[in-house]
């Protein structure tokens, strides 16, 4: 085809073009419109249901708060001494916010028999407590691990709401801080080296914050033969007691009663005797005070 007839085909085609695209336009606008519509519509699946129970459910903002509050209390009475005043392990214990039997538990049953005795053999102590108190431990237990999760996720509050003055009266006074601590020693400039919330830790959970190393409980076992073994304390319940002495020798002894006899040296059992005492006030005072030991 020669380079006039290719014009003129062009110049024939440019109304079939816009025929086309006129067509096209249309469909797009009108056609489209009838094609969806006779589409069934989609229906929504609803989602499936979500286990629940008295304690806890997928949505753990449903957790009982008297149940977490109750079961607090009961923890730290009849807990804490081994795993720790949030349950995240002491020296004896293991920590309970990782495992597998609290993480399993619903409504305390899995948790019910271990209290109940199931694993007296193993070293976990016998409670007399009923169904209802365990519940509400295994509330607590859940409330713990739920705030564990979401560490990361909240926002801490300012707990530096006390009144400092009180605090340095209290820390003089009635608290009896100033027996064992110094602000010109061990408590130099705390307020520069800790965050507030971690001097508050330090004031109800010393040990804890300090670490297993520091001020361990020193534990003295008398045999009826006159033998005695003095070591740090690994372990004590109303059945066994073991420890370590200084020369690195592990002894484990079965106890029946009051034998053998066990004294236990505690450096910090006052602080252990004041948590029963402390006031919400006392404490925010206290770190009130701390916290300006700059």
């Amino acid at each position: 085809m020669d380079s006039d007839n290719a014009i003129g085909a062009a110049v024939q085609l440019e109304p079939l073009r816009e025929k086309v695209a006129l067509a096209l336009a249309i469909l797009l606008t009108f056609g489209g419109g009838f094609m969806y519509a006779q589409r069934p519509p989609m229906k929504a699946e609803k989602p499936a249901p979500r286990a629940t129970h008295s304690i806890v459910s997928a949505d753990f903002k449903k957790i009982d708060p008297a149940m977490v509050k109750s079961g607090g209390t009961l923890f730290r009475s009849h807990c804490a001494f081994c795993h720790g005043a949030d349950a995240r392990g002491g020296e004896t214990g293991p920590n309970l916010l990782r495992a597998e039997v609290v993480l399993d538990d619903v409504n305390g049953n899995e948790i019910a028999p271990i209290v109940h005795g199931a694993r007296v053999s193993k070293g976990m102590p016998k409670f007399n407590l009923s169904m209802k108190q365990i519940q509400d431990i295994a509330a607590f237990l859940h409330q713990q691990i739920e705030n564990a999760a979401l560490y990361g996720t909240y926002k801490i509050l300012n707990i530096v709401d006390g009144n400092a003055n009180a605090g340095k009266e209290y820390f003089y006074g009635a608290g009896r801080c100033s027996t064992c601590h110094s602000v010109t020693g061990d408590l130099a400039h705390i307020g520069s080296k800790d965050k507030p919330v971690q001097i508050q830790q330090k004031i109800v959970d010393p040990r804890s914050s300090l670490g297993p190393d520091r001020d361990p409980v020193i534990a003295t076992v008398m045999l009826p033969n006159g033998q005695s073994f003095t070591g740090v304390l690994d372990h004590i319940d109303d059945f066994n007691v073991a420890l370590t002495t200084s020369s690195d020798h592990y002894h484990s002894f079965s106890r029946h009663d009051d034998v053998p006899k066990v004294v236990l040296k505690d450096p910090l059992a006052f602080h252990n005797e004041m948590l029963t005492k402390y006031t919400d006030t006392e404490i925010h005072n206290l770190t009130a005070y701390l916290v300006s030991l700059k």
